[in-house]
């Protein structure tokens, strides 16, 4: 199955890195949107988060969306689909 899951953040964000290893654990595919050159991307993921700048944000198949969110959260978020 091809996952439709986006992540808008940066390779330094710890933040990120935290999504990341979730992602590995448990096997999800995603497109990782690295917004430190990508001002569209930049732009995008402050939309998407109500003009707040923060990240990561993840945005799963449902369209739900998930900004900053802890591993734990995450994990319960994946979980749920």
């Amino acid at each position: 199955m091809i996952s439709k899951i986006k992540m808008y953040g940066t390779p330094v964000c710890k933040d990120c890195v935290i999504a990341k290893q979730v992602f590995q654990e448990l096997g999800t595919e995603y497109d990782f949107i690295d917004m430190t050159d990508d001002e569209e991307a930049t732009k995008k993921a402050v939309e998407l988060n109500n003009g707040f700048r923060r990240i990561p944000v993840i945005v799963f198949e449902d369209e739900s969306i998930l900004v900053e969110p802890t591993a734990e959260e995450l994990r319960a978020k994946m979980d749920s689909n």
